[in-house]
């Protein structure tokens, strides 16, 4: 039975001293190392940071560019080690932009990398586009090669990782703030892309579906878990930035359960991250805790071998 690797991440995409960089110690405060049931787990130490900032790079644009880059580069290292030696990381805290990290050293150990996307947003925004620098609306972009040219040289070494067909994205639902910025959807460059509601009918098959879809590419595979995929009504401590509102409508817990389970079942996920918990929105800890009843719901299902 593979080695649960833990792998806490205290980054905030807006350089904010708080919200997301307090999110890995606000989950083990409520009971996350609980949660894993009988399986091995193994707590790394979370990743150290240089101190984070607001500001904008001169050259790049990026916000909070030398926490960003040492970010990426450490979890690059602790991934491509894990899954070089056959454990299972689990990244948690952070926003998207640990996929940075994650997805070249997937295609470093694999030759080539699959992402299953959960996340109420695209997160494909150019560099040029994006109003704010915050790289967690442009990572899947980066990734995908579709935007970048000016992005330090640290993180361009490494881009892109991942193909088109090998990615599959299920609950985006920020299509009116993409055409406020001037950006083209990803579903029309072919990217698989299921609704909240095309979900909502069966999401365990639709897990399956995208599953199948990204393993024929990519037989080994990443699981990204973006907690605003969810319905506001069922979970308020997301992160809210400057420029990243509220969406309507979302996923609710069971169904997001279901998803993540199947997903994980299908086979071939070799990692996953579970990303944007705003501690600094959660006064009496109950989001907090819910995310950890997720994590026991669906630790089961985390493949075994």
């Amino acid at each position: 039975m593979s080695l649960i690797d833990l792998i806490g991440v205290p980054f905030d995409g807006y350089g904010r001293p708080g919200n997301q960089a307090r999110a890995a110690a606000a989950l083990r405060d409520v009971g996350l190392l609980s949660s894993f049931g009988g399986r091995s787990i193994r707590l790394q130490p979370d990743i150290t940071l240089p101190p984070q900032t607001r500001e904008r790079a001169a050259s790049s644009g990026l916000m909070n560019e030398p926490a960003l880059i040492a970010m990426v580069e450490t979890l690059h290292t602790l991934v491509r080690d894990a899954l070089a030696a056959g454990r299972f990381p689990m990244v948690y805290g952070a926003d998207c932009s640990v996929l940075l990290g994650v997805l070249p050293a997937l295609r470093d150990v694999a030759g080539e990398a699959g992402l299953v996307f959960v996340d109420g947003h695209e997160d494909a925004v150019t560099m040029n586009a994006s109003p704010d620098g915050e790289v967690a609306n442009m990572e899947i972009a980066l990734l995908l090669g579709l935007t970048g040219n000016q992005a330090p040289e640290t993180l361009r070494k490494r881009l892109p990782a991942l193909q088109p067909k090998a990615l599959a994205m299920l609950g985006q639902r920020d299509g009116t703030w993409i055409r406020k910025l001037g950006v083209a959807s990803l579903s029309d460059l072919g990217v698989m892309l299921l609704t909240p509601d095309a979900i909502a009918t069966d999401p365990a098959q639709r897990a399956r579906d995208a599953v199948g879809h990204v393993a024929a590419h990519a037989p080994r595979w990443w699981l990204h878990i973006d907690l605003d995929v969810l319905a506001e009504e069922d979970f308020a401590a997301a992160r809210i930035g400057p420029e990243d509102p509220a969406l309507p409508g979302g996923l609710r817990w069971n169904e997001l359960t279901a998803l993540v389970s199947a997903a994980f079942r299908a086979g071939g996920c070799v990692g996953c991250s579970l990303v944007i918990y705003n501690p600094d929105r959660d006064t009496n800890g109950a989001a907090g805790r819910r995310i950890v009843q997720f994590v026991a719901d669906v630790a089961p299902a985390i493949p075994s071998e």
